[in-house]
């Protein structure tokens, strides 16, 4: 819900947009959050780099930590983490759906290819999506349990947010160094 985002004049996110009620999402929260636990999703990809999503709930250190795997590498590479929002260097929406779509049956992790692209979906650093991609979202996020009545308007909501939320590209100069 927080991907969603609370612009100005936009509605405020609700657990029913996703199929939810407010004591679904509480115990969910209560389950992700817990700081005796670590939840961690793995979508290894069949060719090409996989994902690890980390929810961190170590007390006063909270977040949830995006790793690249690469095949044929023991370590994986961090690319993101998001702590109310999302630093790091992210994915294109091209990227997010080549890694949906290409499940490894031989690795253990997510293989529903609609919970593979929700997974990754905070990744999304392109601002400027194919026109396809709400439609793309909307699918998966019926197929996750949304309902088709809110499904549109919350793939909306969540391009809407992911899209145009402040970048920093750290080839960038600081103005502050004269650069």
């Amino acid at each position: 819900m927080a991907m969603c985002g609370e612009g100005s004049g936009a509605a405020r996110p609700v657990p029913e947009w996703f199929g939810d009620d407010g004591a679904d999402t509480d115990a969910l929260s209560e389950v992700l959050f817990d700081p005796e636990r670590r939840p961690v999703f793995r979508v290894p990809a069949e060719d090409g780099p996989g994902a690890v999503v980390i929810y961190r709930n170590m007390v006063g250190d909270y977040g949830i930590d995006h790793l690249l795997t690469h095949p044929g590498r023991s370590h994986a590479q961090q690319i993101a983490s998001w702590e109310g929002d999302l630093s790091g260097t992210g994915l294109t929406w091209h990227e997010l759906v080549r890694l949906a779509d290409s499940p490894s049956p031989a690795a253990e992790g997510v293989e529903d290819t609609a919970a593979r692209l929700l997974l990754v979906l905070p990744l999304l650093t392109d601002s400027d999506v194919p026109a396809p991609a709400p439609a793309g979202l909307s699918a998966a996020l019926t197929s996750a349990g949304a309902p088709q009545d809110t499904a549109c308007s919350t793939a909306e909501h969540l391009l809407n947010h992911l899209t145009r939320r402040p970048r920093h590209d750290p080839t960038w100069g600081s103005p502050l160094s004269g650069s």
